[in-house]
């Protein structure tokens, strides 16, 4: 019974420390009562200023509710007690104005520092775009190539009850954000499509990341660590599928980290120019379908009739070329839930789906695409 009402009382708490991880081998705690102290100074100072206010209003409840109690029971009717009558008192009422007005005044002072500092996100080191999707979240790291998706990498078999769950199940990802330790970083999040949040509390991170507006936070990570978090706005019926990992690391280590991914970047553009078999386009758009149509479109292709139409024996997938490329690459303006991934995709990515959508599933229309045809594409239609 305990356990029980622990769990309902975390959830009732306003500041939740869902999927918190200070390092790769903790695990998350998924039931608390208090906020994360945190792993930066800001999210320590958060902390601190919460526990500082936490007891001042307990000492005021303890307090207040002492004399209430002492005064219902010292002056009690069955000891011949009679209540006062009088109308008014203005010493009463300058009391118990002014000195609440001091507590407010000297609780705002700790309060609008801790608040300037969350929003100075000046001279920052490094510079992240975060872009919420449904249901992914895209990193640009401002000034270089390197820019990337990141999705839940959570097996299926442990979300569908079949495999035991991990430590870390709905709190992984196949990309992380690499941030160095040391560095102030600023992130400026915004959305494609829903309001999203961004959400790591070990780093006192949270902001909404809301289509056509940017919103800023920072962080500066001093040890290096894996800190989790995920979505904490309801954006669709996968809101609990997209989490978020901050991988710090040193110096050496990000700067090493950032040169692969700007070289995997180039070698991803010059796959434009590449001619690919069919099984190599079937293969790789196999991957590139479970990874982001599945979640709509279910793994067998039957989808969820009428918001997520089957790709088996479908429509699109069976009929002209041209009209399953501009909905994959521009979405579909019938069904806003069909999302436009030609900015989320590369060229060699989205022929390689297209390619395996019109060839699998019992739709075996025998015929490929390739990414040049995905640029062309692009190109004509602007």
């Amino acid at each position: 019974m305990l356990r029980g009402f622990n769990r309902l009382f975390a959830l009732m708490a306003t500041a939740l420390p869902a999927g918190t991880a200070l390092a790769e081998d903790k695990a998350p705690e998924r039931w608390g009562v208090n906020m994360p102290r945190g792993v930066t100074e800001v999210a320590q100072t958060t902390y601190d200023l919460h526990m500082l206010i936490f007891w001042i209003c307990v000492a005021i409840g303890v307090l207040v509710f002492s004399v209430m109690f002492y005064s219902m029971w010292r002056h009690r009717k069955s000891k011949g007690y009679k209540a006062a009558q009088f109308h008014e008192s203005t010493a009463v009422e300058l009391v118990w104005t002014i000195i609440p007005t001091i507590i407010l005044i000297l609780m705002a002072i700790p309060a609008t520092k801790t608040l300037y500092d969350i929003y100075d996100t000046e001279e920052a080191d490094l510079d992240i775009m975060i872009t919420g999707y449904q249901w992914k979240w895209k990193y640009d790291y401002l000034g270089s190539d390197v820019s990337f998706f990141s999705n839940l990498s959570t097996p299926r078999a442990q979300i569908d009850n079949q495999l035991p769950k991990t430590s870390n199940y709905l709190l992984e990802v196949d990309e992380p954000v690499v941030v160095p330790v040391g560095k102030k970083v600023r992130f400026l999040i915004t959305a494609n499509d829903v309001i999203h949040a961004w959400w790591v509390p070990d780093l006192a991170v949270k902001k909404d990341a809301i289509p056509g507006f940017v919103n800023e936070a920072w962080t500066r990570i001093e040890e290096p660590g894996i800190y989790r978090g995920q979505c904490a706005e309801l954006c669709g019926k996968d809101h609990g599928f997209m989490p978020i990992v901050v991988k710090a690391v040193p110096q050496t280590e990000y700067d090493q980290w950032l040169e692969k991914r700007a070289t995997e970047a180039a070698k991803m553009r010059e796959l434009t120019e590449k001619t690919f078999t069919f099984d190599e386009l079937f293969a790789r758009g196999k991957e590139v379908y479970n990874r982001n149509c599945a979640a709509c479109h279910q793994v067998n292709g039957q989808g969820v009739p009428p918001t997520f139409p089957a790709i088996a024996g479908s429509s699109v997938a069976t009929g002209p070329m041209k009209a399953h490329l501009g909905i994959v690459v521009h979405g579909s303006e019938k069904n806003p839930a069909m999302q436009a991934f030609g900015p989320q995709l590369s060229e060699a990515d989205i022929a390689a789906v297209i390619t395996y959508q019109r060839n699998a599933f019992g739709n075996d229309m025998g015929d490929t695409v390739q990414p040049i045809d995905i640029l062309n594409f692009k190109n004509n239609q602007q």
